[in-house]
């Protein structure tokens, strides 16, 4: 049975991330704007027969995608589904590993600039894009989230050199921030370089009076297996409910994700989402196909948190 609380979770949730896919869809190097109208093509003949609500979305959104213009702009983007940061060869040690998690660093060097400046990303199987180059300063400052008591890494110096990122289209060299840090031979590495924007979506995303025990909007993705033979996406849930399932329908053009929760039930709830890691077993590798949202009709963007996706830009 759903409650009251149960549907005003699912409106935060519906609200907390259509901002987030704006922000997608508007992040830097995009040259089209939100939602859109599906593509008129027919279906695709590799899906099998499917039943559900949530089926039947999947299939609606995978055709809309599948052989897309928003799918071939997609492939030429780039779209990391790995960290963008790199720590030192040799790990970080003891109490550092906290300053670290806990986003607790000192600068103890002026940093270069670098400001207007473009980088060149090359992926290994041929293609190559440029992108805007990140200031220096801002890299850090996405490292430097917190100023509380305790451990601190401590910079001591900033140059740019580059990195590997696996991304949608395999492994890719990118221009990235090299912070040497006090104690450390090897440095922090920090992508210079932000996502791709996201193309204009042939499919809009769901209303938000779709109960979360049909489909929900997944949070992010946040790692495709070294084989990619599966997936690991963020999914929410709240506290009348048994937890998060994700299912995945699967074409030769895209991966479409179907997150709900399961055991919806009456009781005493608070209105918080929790944001849970769920990993789908696939049937054969990811390769170059988009893993999509059913809910929003868009891309997973990737994410390091298990909380809401990040915007992008």
């Amino acid at each position: 049975m759903r409650t009251d609380r149960t549907r005003t979770a699912r409106l935060l949730l519906v609200l907390a991330l259509s901002v987030t896919g704006a922000g997608a869809a508007t992040g830097c190097g995009s040259t089209e704007a939100g939602g859109g109208e599906p593509d008129r093509r027919p279906p695709s003949q590799d899906r099998p027969t499917q039943d559900s609500p949530s089926q039947d979305r999947a299939r609606q959104v995978a055709d809309a995608w599948d052989g897309s213009r928003a799918a071939a702009q997609w492939h030429l983007g780039y779209h990391p589904v790995a960290p963008v940061v790199q720590l030192p060869a040799e790990g970080l040690r003891g109490e550092d590993r906290r300053a670290y998690a806990t986003g607790n660093f000192d600068l103890r060097a002026p940093l270069p600039s670098a400001r207007g400046a473009s980088g060149r990303v090359t992926w290994r199987d041929g293609g190559a894009l440029t992108r805007p180059l990140m200031a220096a300063d801002r890299a850090y400052r996405a490292l430097d989230r917190d100023s509380s008591p305790g451990p601190r890494l401590t910079v001591t110096r900033g140059e740019l050199g580059n990195m590997t990122v696996l991304t949608a289209r395999g492994p890719a060299t990118v221009p990235a921030w090299l912070f040497t840090l006090e104690g450390y031979a090897s440095p922090l590495k920090r992508a210079a370089v932000s996502p791709s924007g996201l193309p204009r979506p042939p499919i809009g995303p769901l209303g938000q009076d779709v109960p979360t025990d049909v489909l929900a909007p997944l949070g992010g993705l946040m790692k495709v297996a070294q084989d990619g033979r599966s997936v690991t996406v963020v999914a929410h849930h709240g506290s009348c409910d048994d937890g998060p399932v994700v299912a995945a329908l699967e074409t030769n053009g895209s991966v479409v994700l179907s997150a709900a929760v399961t055991g919806v039930n009456d009781g005493p709830c608070t209105d918080d989402l929790r944001g849970e890691k769920v990993t789908v077993t696939l049937d054969r590798p990811v390769g170059d196909r988009i893993v999509l949202d059913a809910f929003t009709g868009r891309p997973v963007p990737y994410t390091e948190q298990p909380g809401a996706a990040p915007r992008r830009g």
